[in-house]
């Protein structure tokens, strides 16, 4: 998932500093160093935070009144260009309080977002809604001469205008006010959501107290256990700790399915257990809010509000594919369960698959049709070794090389940094941070995060990306082994930093991952493919104890049982993409989270094996910012466009088909939001995607 960093301001009214204190601020200096510039992460605190953004918001807020009150007539370079360069220290300081709050919160930290994002919020607005700059804004758009420029500097003007005009730049002066005010109060109940989920998580494990509660474990994750055990000062044998990457490989191995279904529940239920971090109020509010403010923006409902500047345009888009798609996905989780319970059957087990047993049971499958067992295949992904396998595949298809430096402070002593460089003529390109381990403070999942963006029509900027994880560290001198669909995640996430990387435009607006919403995961998804790849698993997955190669043998059955589980993960995700989309077309109904959940995916025939990968009250991605709000759908939209560009490398040369590269990389990974994002695809492909790319890589029927 990628953290799209924003800019914004503040009221002049809202603070005084003294200026000693502003002189001193750590977070008010220039980005210093080699590599442009880099933070500074060893001299920053979280008391600096609110002083450092109040002033540099005001110092904002006055360039962009600049620009409002310009006397003379506006032009692209006065008015457009002008506001490409406002708010650099804003944007530096941002970056490092996205990294605390996501990275390394604290209770020290949490009072300082809880009273900061509002007012963030707030600020925003009062760009969007300043009439002077909207009016010039506007002028440059409706100017003959725009002809006159470059395309990208006209698609600077066009994406500039309709941003402002989607946040609401037309409305009048009270309508204004009004989604100011809903604006506000939803960045405050985003921040509530976010830090009840990061509670539940960092405080909530089960304990393994005997030998019985370790039963089925592997060494490695019995060593985890450990550690988690012991973060939490327990004298138990073990913890499964509240996140993903601790969950799901305990519910495939563990064989206490008494034990299986207490971590399952203690998993799905984050925000859900009637206590004071219980999410379901603050969703009601956030979803009337939401609702409210689309209907002041002249929509029927939020997601026709959020998809009106998307590839999709419209709800009914996106559920039509998202329906095309979960019937035979749902057709296909009858025939994994079936298999399933014969497994339980055959072992005298007298009960019916649960959704604590599907990870269990899918893996006996496994073993059972393809012989392939996932903890052998796990002895061969060492996380440094995929590492420095991704690091290849991006030079062999766009010419990057990967340095690792020690010159750059980092914020966590695990947190690693590489300069990226173009391997032909050693041009710096940019830095990229690696922050791959579980902590407490960090919130669960993978994500990427820019830090800066690339630009150049003020000056060569490089790039300044990070992806984040959250794998379990192993004891020193220890592989840390990751699974296939973690490796998965791996790569996506590195998709997501070669996007940012790549980039190769002059205005940060439109640069690297700066594109629309349901097409920011499709260079991500696509990256996955390459982990599969011979040529990666023949000189990356190497075991851990011999060094050895992945032998032939096993390669061939990772390829056998490529679409092995694919109704699972495919009902998993389109579940809370139907729940996310279902509850934002909802218009004004005041709405109980837990009931519409369980009344919709009831309609929906959700095979009772089953629950959505995110359930309603732990759904980050919908509910701790507007971010991906009625547009968890873009994973399946991107995953279409995915499987079509992928098949013009296999029907070139192969995966590594360096003609097929160059054109990736000049119209998708390069380009940004220079052009319409559907244009960009065609340019690469020579045509629009086909949905029956993907039914062919997942296994399904074709889609009549």
């Amino acid at each position: 998932m990628k953290n799209i960093i924003t800019s914004i301001l503040i009221s002049s009214t809202l603070f005084t500093m003294n200026a000693q204190n502003i002189k001193d601020n750590p977070l008010l200096k220039d980005w210093t160093g080699n590599y442009g510039g880099v933070p500074a992460f060893n001299e920053y605190k979280v008391s600096d935070f609110k002083p450092a953004m109040e002033f540099a918001m005001q110092e904002k807020l006055d360039e962009v009144n600049a620009i409002a009150n310009n006397p003379k007539p506006a032009t692209f370079q006065n008015t457009i260009a002008a506001l490409e360069k406002v708010g650099r220290k804003l944007s530096r300081i941002y970056a490092v309080y996205g990294i605390y709050s996501s990275n390394m919160s604290s209770p020290e930290f949490e009072p300082v977002e809880a009273e900061m994002e509002p007012k963030l919020a707030a600020i925003a607005d009062k760009i969007t809604q300043n009439t002077k700059l909207f009016k010039r804004i506007e002028a440059v758009y409706n100017s003959k001469d725009k002809s006159k420029l470059t395309k990208e500097q006209q698609r600077l003007i066009k994406v500039v205008y309709d941003d402002y005009v989607y946040a609401g730049a037309k409305l009048d002066v009270k309508t204004k006010a009004k989604v100011s005010e809903l604006n506000q109060q939803l960045a405050g109940l985003y921040t509530k959501f976010s830090q009840n989920l990061l509670s539940e998580e960092n405080n909530q494990y089960i304990e393994l107290k005997n030998e019985s509660d370790l039963a089925g474990l592997t060494i490695e994750m019995r060593n985890a256990c450990a550690a988690n055990a012991k973060e939490h000062k327990l004298s138990s044998l073990g913890s499964v700790a509240n996140t993903r990457s601790s969950v799901e490989p305990f519910l495939t191995y563990s064989s206490n399915r008494e034990l299986r279904e207490k971590v399952w529940r203690m998993f799905v239920n984050r925000g859900d257990n009637g206590n004071a971090q219980d999410n379901n109020a603050t969703i009601t509010q956030i979803l009337k809010l939401r609702a409210d403010r689309a209907k002041l923006m002249g929509f029927p409902s939020h997601a026709h509000w959020k998809l009106s500047n998307t590839m999709a345009k419209d709800p009914a888009n996106a559920m039509k594919l998202m329906m095309d798609i979960w019937k035979p996905a749902v057709a296909e989780v009858k025939i994994e369960v079936a298999d399933m319970q014969k497994i339980v059957d055959t072992e005298g087990g007298n009960f019916k698959i649960q959704p604590w047993d599907y990870r269990y049971y899918a893996e006996k499958v496994r073993k059972e049709k393809y012989d392939l067992d996932q903890n052998e295949v796990k002895q061969y992904l060492q996380l440094d070794k995929l590492r420095d396998g991704m690091f290849w595949v991006a030079g062999e298809l766009f010419d990057l090389k990967f340095v690792p430096v020690k010159d750059v402070p980092v914020y966590q002593e695990d947190v690693t940094v590489y300069q990226v460089l173009n391997k032909t003529t050693g041009k710096n390109v940019g830095l990229w941070y690696f922050d791959p381990y579980a902590r407490k403070g960090k919130r669960s999942g993978a994500w990427m995060n820019e830090y800066r963006t690339q630009e150049r029509f003020n000056g060569e900027v490089p790039t300044i990306v990070s992806n984040n994880a959250n794998f379990i560290k192993g004891a020193p001198g220890e592989a840390v082994l990751i699974s296939w669909d973690d490796a998965s995640t791996l790569f996506h996430e590195f998709g997501h930093a070669l996007h940012g990387l790549c980039s190769n435009v002059n205005y940060p607006t439109l640069a690297g991952t700066n594109v629309a919403r349901d097409y920011v995961e499709f260079p991500s998804q696509l990256l996955e493919n390459w982990l599969s790849t011979p040529e990666v698993l023949k000189t990356y997955a190497l075991n851990n104890k011999t060094n050895q190669p992945m032998p032939e043998t096993l390669l061939a059955k990772i390829k056998k049982a490529s679409h092995f589980n694919e109704g699972f993960s495919t009902v998993e995700l389109i579940s809370s993409a139907l729940i996310d989309m279902k509850l934002h077309m909802e218009g004004n109904s005041t709405i109980d989270p837990d009931s519409f959940e369980r009344t919709t995916l009831a309609a929906l025939n959700m095979p009772s094996e089953i629950v959505m990968r995110h359930r309603t009250p732990q759904f980050g991605h919908i509910f701790s910012s507007d971010e991906y709000s009625a547009g968890y759908y873009s994973y399946l939209w991107a995953d279409v466009i995915c499987a079509d560009a992928f098949e013009a490398f296999t029907e070139g040369k192969g995966p590594y088909d360096k003609e097929v590269a160059k054109r990736l990389l000049k119209f998708v990974f390069s380009s940004g939001n220079t052009t319409d994002q559907g244009d960009a695809y065609r340019s690469f492909r020579g045509r629009d995607a086909k949905v029956d790319a993907l039914m062919r890589a997942k296994g399904f029927p074709m889609v009549k």
